[in-house]
């Protein structure tokens, strides 16, 4: 049986690890847009994707509060197709996005062992993904404490950065707005894929709901919290640091070299501090999703769309058998670097949102008085009219992806076969036997 153990502040911690983790990859972010460009993304996503989806989310999660979270919301607004489509878009992308973190990892050890070989960094990866796996079989309550000690450490070694470096400022943080020589439009699809990724997967947390203390008011407190956490933590650093650094210093896993060059006599030891962050962050990074999409499996199981066994839960209250079979998964897919497939991992990732956002609509509609303890101070015409805020977004990346050809295009025809097989293994599903929605 499932116990109810996640706090609000643990709860908090979570969500800033299945969204964020701080403001690791802004190197990247910075190298293929540029300063300005970063800046004004990064700026303007919270308010055209992020809010919207929190606003959407903490409705459905406080009206539904299900272990399954997302999936239960699909579920019960649209029947059991468009939830397994729901849980299959969110699979695909979990082996996406979960094979990033272990890349993420190696990419700052190499700050402290520079010569590490391909094969002693894929031994690393699985040593990160069975790490975070052992915490999880321990339960959420774990999962939860060590998400806050993770994310404080994160997150002060970026205010010590940012405070730091503000006295070594020479320069506007946003000059030049784009990197030399190269057009607003040039890149853009994977710049602007890059910033979504550092905003998605606010409904990520929603999936251990059955395990949240007084779930329906937490989450939507919850959420009001790492939001403007998330935010913080990018900019912080970000504005004083690209005031006092050139170009040269941006590029993937650079944190620690920019450390050096913006913190004056502080930089040797935060150069270290952020280095190690950066495993601390990636490790808590794959451990927070791991309870997350764990959960999925768990609540399909449930239903007769999986295995049984993957429903049993230990005397913990942990889904073990969902875990394990999970890190399998995740440590066949970590033999690949999937770090260049942002583009992908954001479309899955939406495609899935839009099933929730819809399911709002649907639900506003069919059971107009299920509520919790939020809900959105709008009539339904005003939830559509929130909802396309995000759809606008995902239309522009999916645009962008298709003019910026070779860069993004693999990915963006990868992730349409993979949504395009959904429909083909629930037919394989439903062949293997019948199926059934718990009462």
């Amino acid at each position: 049986m499932l116990r109810r153990t996640l706090t609000t502040p643990a709860l908090v911690f979570v969500m800033f690890f299945t969204v964020s983790g701080g403001a690791y990859t802004m190197e990247g972010l910075v190298a293929v847009a540029g300063p300005g460009l970063a800046l004004l993304v990064l700026a303007v996503l919270p308010f055209v994707w992020s809010v919207p989806e929190t606003l959407i989310v903490a409705e459905l999660a406080s009206a539904l509060p299900e272990e399954g979270g997302y999936y239960r919301w699909v579920y019960r607004a649209f029947g059991e197709f468009w939830a397994f489509q729901n849980g299959w878009a969110t699979w695909l992308y979990s082996m996406v996005d979960m094979a990033i973190y272990p890349v993420l990892f190696n990419l700052y050890l190499r700050w402290f062992f520079p010569g590490i070989s391909h094969g002693a960094m894929w031994a690393v990866s699985l040593a990160v993904i069975w790490g975070a796996t052992a915490i999880n079989l321990r339960g959420a309550f774990n999962v939860g404490r060590v998400s806050i000690f993770a994310g404080a450490f994160v997150l002060l070694g970026f205010l010590a950065l940012g405070i730091t470096a503000i006295p070594h400022a020479v320069h506007a943080p946003w000059t030049p707005f784009t990197l030399p020589g190269v057009s607003v439009k040039a890149g853009l699809a994977v710049a602007l894929s890059t910033a979504l990724w550092n905003y998605i997967g606010w409904d990520n947390a929603s999936t251990v709901q059955g395990e949240i203390i007084d779930a329906s008011r937490a989450y939507p407190k919850a959420l009001r919290i790492a939001l403007p956490l998330v935010a913080l933590g990018y900019f912080v650093p970000l504005i004083p640091t690209l005031s006092a650094t050139d170009l040269s210093m941006w590029h993937d896993g650079g944190w620690p070299e920019i450390a050096m060059r913006a913190a004056g006599r502080a930089g040797p030891f935060l150069a270290n501090w952020l280095a190690l962050g950066g495993l601390v962050s990636a490790l808590a990074l794959f451990n927070a999703l791991l309870l997350s999409y764990s959960r999925i499996p768990l609540a399909m199981a449930t239903d007769g769309l999986l295995p049984k066994p993957l429903a049993v839960t230990d005397k913990r209250g942990t889904p073990r058998n969902a875990v394990l079979v999970a890190a399998v998964c995740y440590s066949i897919f970590a033999l690949r670097p999937f770090g260049e497939l942002i583009v992908a991992d954001v479309l899955l990732y939406t495609t899935a949102l839009l099933l929730e956002f819809g399911a709002l609509i649907q639900l506003r509609r069919k059971e107009p008085e299920l509520r919790g303890a939020f809900r959105i101070p709008l009539g339904t015409q005003g939830v559509i009219a929130l909802a396309m805020s995000p759809v606008v977004v995902l239309l522009i990346v999916v645009w962008l992806s298709v003019r910026d050809g070779a860069n993004a295009m693999p990915s963006l025809v990868g992730a349409g076969v993979g949504l395009a097989m959904g429909p083909i293994v629930y037919w394989l599903v439903k062949r293997r036997g019948t199926t059934h929605r718990p009462a």
